[in-house]
């Protein structure tokens, strides 16, 4: 049965063919989050791959890609569409663009890497491991490209579980990501024979091994539960608000000093909590909506709610100049202690296209998406706070906690890692969750806990091992309490080593397939 929808697949031709296409990448994307159909990736693939089997000309080979990322990422991206009907009588118009545009922009990476594959492969079982190795650099250049967008990596797949999610803490996601690449295309070989059958199986095998391994590596801790009731008394605690105000009132002038005191009411301190507790109050990003440097009368109510020893982080723009006279704006991490005052700052430093910013300004009439109509200016880089003798953190805002690699200065290791967000722009929808899939593998890389504050949600508390020690619902009101607990910090392979790991399984890849072809070619090799 398998071996005549793989001959009728291959088979197909004009436009059938290329829907077949575009339907198959897209679903794909049901093993993402918040889905996890993980089946889902290797089917995907295995009906590209058999596919390709009938595909003649480069032109044709280019296209298949092309189609197939198409869909994968039309589909995965969706909800980008929200963000434009916060407003939509601004932004309405532009949903078939954006769509369209980031689906068949983004399509380029895997175009190239199935064009590749059949380039160089020479039948179904090399064709299917080069498209592993192929995808996974395309996945690395997608990265780092025109300021990089790693989100919906293969490897995300795996978010579904903390276990097979740590072979990330040797291999990093990119790695992680090539080894999902050959779960995904070896299963496809099945009906090609005797070695077919064996790849798959060694295809499968790689889903048991991440997940066996991973369970072996945290079967020596303590569950979270015990984690938590065993705290030491003397850990600060967060207090993390999610007020899930709508982003449509987010910017209202004249709701401001309503959403202000929301603010300062969820953040009292809990009755059962003791006045000598030192408490970390964390507000999203951007919560305050005002200038805090020239507002000292809205400082001085943030410092009533606050303890001697207590702080409040919260996201918030700031206008103090750098390096220059003209009028500039950051999207910023303030630090208020009890007395008031600002302690310690942080600015974003990988701001998001036509979101945050409109590259190539003097020759794009659009306006971004952020309140103002100046564009933000970018911090210097990833930094490590100390702040009133806490634990030294890294806050990251928004999708800065996306790329792998650069969320800590190395030269100035953090304890935890902060992550302030507003995923309000993008409802109900699967982008909030996979953007706490993607935050939550920072926690696995680098071996420090990760603290989330999202407006809308999903704000959330995860370990050192990315295990989740508590949340907050998607689109729900409310506040999170947890000691903030570094005890379980490490010092992991990929921190060490970064993406080298990554380079070598790319490379053996390549090496395992041109020894296969070369065994093959040799006189005397049963074909």
């Amino acid at each position: 049965m398998m071996t005549r929808l793989a001959n009728r697949v291959a088979a197909l031709t004009g436009w059938p063919r290329r829907l077949v296409w575009l339907l198959s990448g897209a679903a794909a994307v049901l093993a993402l989050p918040p889905f996890f159909i993980i089946p889902a990736l290797p089917l995907g693939f295995a009906i590209l791959l058999w596919s390709l089997e009938g595909v003649k000309t480069r032109k044709s080979a280019l296209a298949a890609g092309w189609w197939f990322g198409t869909g994968h990422f039309a589909a995965g991206f969706y909800w980008i569409s929200h963000a434009f009907l916060v407003q939509p009588e601004i932004y309405g118009w532009m949903i078939p663009f954006a769509l369209l545009g980031l689906g068949g922009g983004l399509a380029i990476f895997p175009m190239l890497a199935v064009w590749g594959s059949w380039q160089l492969g020479k039948g179904p079982i090399a064709r299917a491991f080069l498209l592993a190795s192929f995808w996974a650099i395309a996945e690395f250049a997608r990265g780092h490209v025109l300021t990089g967008f790693p989100w919906n990596l293969l490897g995300h797949i795996w978010a579904i579980n903390p276990a097979p999610m740590q072979f990330a803490s040797v291999v990093g996601i990119y790695g992680l990501s090539a080894v999902t690449a050959l779960f995904a295309t070896l299963p496809s070989v099945w009906v090609f024979g005797r070695n077919g059958r064996f790849c798959a199986a060694v295809g499968v095998l790689i889903a048991v091994l991440l997940w066996g391994g991973g369970m072996i590596r945290l079967s020596g801790l303590p569950d979270v539960a015990t984690e938590l009731a065993d705290a030491p008394q003397t850990a600060p605690v967060l207090q993390v608000v999610q007020p899930n105000i709508p982003q449509s009132e987010k910017w209202e002038k004249s709701l401001e000093d309503v959403h202000f005191r929301e603010l300062l009411a969820m953040s009292r301190r809990p009755d059962n909590l003791p006045a000598s507790r030192q408490r970390i109050v964390i507000w999203p990003e951007t919560a305050a909506t005002f200038f805090l440097e020239t507002d000292p009368r809205r400082r001085a109510l943030i410092a009533g709610i606050l303890g001697a020893k207590d702080v409040l982080i919260t996201g918030a723009p700031r206008t103090f100049p750098r390096k220059s006279r003209e009028f500039q704006v950051w999207n910023s991490v303030e630090v208020i202690d009890g007395l008031g005052d600002i302690v310690a700052s942080f600015d974003k430093f990988h701001l998001v296209p036509f979101g945050e910013y409109v590259p190539f300004r003097s020759i794009l009439p659009f306006p971004k998406l952020t309140a103002g109509r100046t564009d933000f200016s970018a911090g210097p880089g990833p930094a490590t706070l100390h702040v009133n003798n806490l634990p030294p953190f890294s806050p990251l805002i928004c999708y800065e906690i996306i790329f792998p690699g650069a969320v800590t200065d190395d030269q100035d290791r953090p304890a935890w890692l902060l992550n302030v967000t507003n995923d309000g722009w993008f409802g109900h929808s699967a982008g909030p969750y996979q953007h706490l899939a993607a935050a939550r593998f920072r926690a696995v890389e680098e071996g420090l806990p990760l603290v989330r504050a999202a407006y809308t949600g999903v704000s959330a508390v995860f370990d050192s091992y990315g295990r989740l020690q508590k949340e907050l619902p998607l689109t729900s009101k409310g506040v999170l309490v947890s000691p903030l607990l570094v005890g379980k910090n490490h010092t992991t392979v990929y921190y060490l080593w970064r993406n080298i790991p990554f380079y070598g399984i790319v490379i053996l890849i390549f090496v395992l397939v041109l020894g296969y072809q070369q065994v093959r070619k040799s006189p005397g090799t049963k074909k």
